[in-house]
């Protein structure tokens, strides 16, 4: 009898417990998904580390956040190269004011490049899917904001990758850095046929609100992720579009 007292009260507290360690629900999971591949030099790298901790912490993207049902998003910053090539930078936090993301910021200002190696957006967007399924949070909206400066070039097809995250109702964003001289290596890769813009609408992003944004060069990346958070946040408009950094 003892025994089976035990195992009810054990039961009991399972059933107690249970909702109060339900996942937090936030209004976005958000991955920022940031292209570390090797035609990305090392001044260029810290403009665009740079321009996402600046933007992180930016009063209109915290307005927004907080304009939110839940007045708080959930975002994990993952750094991605060639293939086998990603890592977690910083895991899941949630942000929901100025100072959660100045920590959030704080951490990412001190955080060593990962990888400088080929380019493999599929990768990065299987990766990014990883994290959002094994998010400590939950959100009806789940985006991956994927940014880089040049054509999937490594594992498998990025239309695949993007497909498949589709199929699971997440949004893949695009922000494109345009590069001011073609590689003299690979010059299709930085500057393929049409644009990168065009590249990554018709192979990369998907999915509802999703859309490209363009920072002309690494100079104007700052703008251009400081003006993409502010929309994927506050998700603002539904049809697809590009906006160049001004």
């Amino acid at each position: 009898m003892r025994r089976v007292r035990l195992v009810l009260a054990v039961l009991a507290a399972i059933v107690f417990v249970g909702p109060a360690i339900a996942a937090e629900q936030v209004d976005l999971l958000l991955v920022l998904a940031s292209d570390v591949s090797r035609s990305v030099d090392a001044a260029k790298f810290k403009l665009q580390r740079d321009g996402y901790v600046a933007a992180i912490s930016n009063p209109r993207v915290i307005e927004a956040i907080k304009s939110g049902p839940h007045g708080r998003i959930a975002i994990c910053f993952i750094e991605w190269s060639g293939v086998g090539a990603q890592k977690v930078v910083i895991d899941w936090m949630m942000i929901d004011g100025a100072k959660a993301a100045q920590d959030f910021a704080g951490q990412l200002d001190e955080a060593q490049r990962s990888f400088a190696d080929r380019t493999s957006i599929s990768g990065g967007i299987d990766f990014a899917m990883t994290q959002l399924e094994r998010a400590p949070f939950q959100a009806t909206r789940r985006t991956i904001d994927v940014s880089g400066d040049g054509t999937n070039n490594s594992g498998r097809e990025v239309t695949a990758a993007r497909d498949e995250a589709l199929a699971q109702g997440v949004t893949i964003n695009g922000l494109v850095i345009l590069s001011e001289q073609p590689l003299s290596w690979n010059a299709d890769h930085t500057n393929p046929p049409g644009g990168l813009d065009v590249y990554y609408r018709n192979n990369v992003t998907g999915g509802p609100n999703s859309f490209v944004m363009v920072a002309e060069n690494f100079n104007t990346f700052g703008q251009a992720i400081l003006n993409k958070l502010v929309a994927e946040v506050a998700a603002a408009d539904g049809a697809q579009h590009t906006a160049a950094a001004q």
